[in-house]
């Protein structure tokens, strides 16, 4: 199996679980916060889908899907680069309000289209390059890569967590 194979299994595993986390979901089943500091459904795919995607981009040297393709106004949100969500307060968890699931599958689809056109090219000699030198030791692509996987695994259980807790209450 080749680097680029591996790559996009990783991600078609994040694509999919995604998809199952929100599938069906209205925008009141998306915003269910199992107490008032928690993360919602759609918060969490959202924001798995943000840091994926502002990453990959910085990794492939291009804009991000966020910015290109116009996604921030139909999250109702400014279309800030540099907003994936990290360190967002309760009420900023909150005004992630997605009215349903396609807005979210169909963002987390177009950057998974551009994560693989970045994947398919990666060799392993490139994952060496150095991308973060704030780090000690520098953060390289190879690291970079496998820091967003296992980021956007650990949102997706915990956006079926949170799905399952919701279904839960009947």
């Amino acid at each position: 199996m080749q680097t680029n194979q591996i790559l996009a299994d990783a991600f078609e595993r994040i694509r999919q679980g995604s998809h199952r986390a929100v599938d069906g979901l209205d925008g009141e089943a998306l915003a269910y916060r199992p107490d008032q500091d928690a993360n919602s459904i759609g918060w969490l795919v959202w924001h798995l889908t943000r840091v994926q995607d502002h990453h990959i981009s910085e990794l492939a040297g291009r804009d991000q899907t966020w910015i290109v393709d116009d996604w921030a106004p139909r999250f109702g949100l400014d279309p800030s680069p540099e907003d994936v969500g990290y360190g967002h307060t309760s009420l900023q968890v909150a005004a992630i309000r997605p009215a349903g699931a396609d807005v979210l599958i169909e963002y987390h689809d177009a950057t998974y289209e551009r994560t693989l056109e970045y994947t398919a090219n990666v060799l392993p000699e490139h994952l060496d390059r150095i991308v973060d030198d704030r780090w000690d030791p520098p953060v390289s692509a190879g690291v970079r890569l496998v820091s967003v996987i296992n980021d956007c695994l650990q949102h997706v259980g915990q956006a079926h967590y949170v799905r399952g807790l919701y279904e839960r209450l009947g």
